[in-house]
């Protein structure tokens, strides 16, 4: 394909993004209600939950960090004309988000694995290990294929690294709204949230990759 016909390609892509912004806007209304919902305690030092967290509370630093970093820099490497114009800061945002990854993943399963003192049964320990491979696992590929330069394939898995990602947001979000976190909690069905949203995590991916590439193919 020439340059003019890939410029081409691109600009129509970038003519109809209502469905890519209405995403990151569900998106980000997620994040700000998990944020009031569930993650209050990080500014309140007295707040009760620090009891419950206070055998792995510095663990939760670097899980944090690496997880913000994660959910927030993702949207933006799918900005096309942040990539076209800025390729080295694609690429900056992409190695924190990678790096970020493989942090948050040993991270959460440790302190998943040490909430089992506090009462956490075995079963979320081994789902973490399921979640928190899917998330390394679609990042490594990502990876792998952006060194090979072999971008559509880069795209697809990144896309589905993002998407087990927002497994964060989504179980709580699901919890939050249809209190199913609120006393007395129901383990069994706090349990089914975590794993469909898990096991539902690659379908939403390629199905996503399937209407993009649908797009494209549209375009050309």
């Amino acid at each position: 394909m020439s340059i003019a016909m890939e410029r081409d390609v691109a600009g129509r892509t970038r003519r109809v993004p209502w469905l890519k912004y209405a995403a990151f806007t569900v998106i980000a209304a997620m994040a700000l209600y998990v944020l009031q919902h569930n993650e209050r305690f990080l500014i309140d030092p007295a707040h009760p939950v620090w009891q419950h967290y206070e055998p792995f509370k510095w663990w939760l630093l670097p899980h944090g960090v690496a997880g913000a970093c994660v959910l927030v820099l993702a949207p933006l490497q799918f900005s096309d004309r942040l990539r076209a114009r800025y390729l080295w800061l694609h690429r900056t945002f992409g190695a924190i988000f990678v790096t970020g990854v493989f942090v948050l993943g040993p991270v959460g399963i440790y302190i998943q694995y040490m909430d089992e003192a506090q009462g956490a049964a075995r079963s979320f320990t081994i789902e973490t290990v399921i979640q928190s491979g899917l998330l390394m696992t679609t990042a490594g590929f990502g990876l792998f294929h952006a060194l090979k330069r072999n971008i559509q394939q880069h795209r697809r898995w990144m896309i589905r690294s993002y998407c087990a990602a927002l497994t964060f947001l989504q179980i709580r979000v699901i919890l939050g709204v249809f209190g199913l976190d609120h006393p007395p909690i129901d383990w069994h069905v706090l349990e089914t949230v975590v794993w469909a949203n898990t096991a539902m995590a690659l379908l939403v991916a390629d199905i996503v990759n399937d209407i993009w590439e649908r797009r494209v193919a549209r375009a050309r």
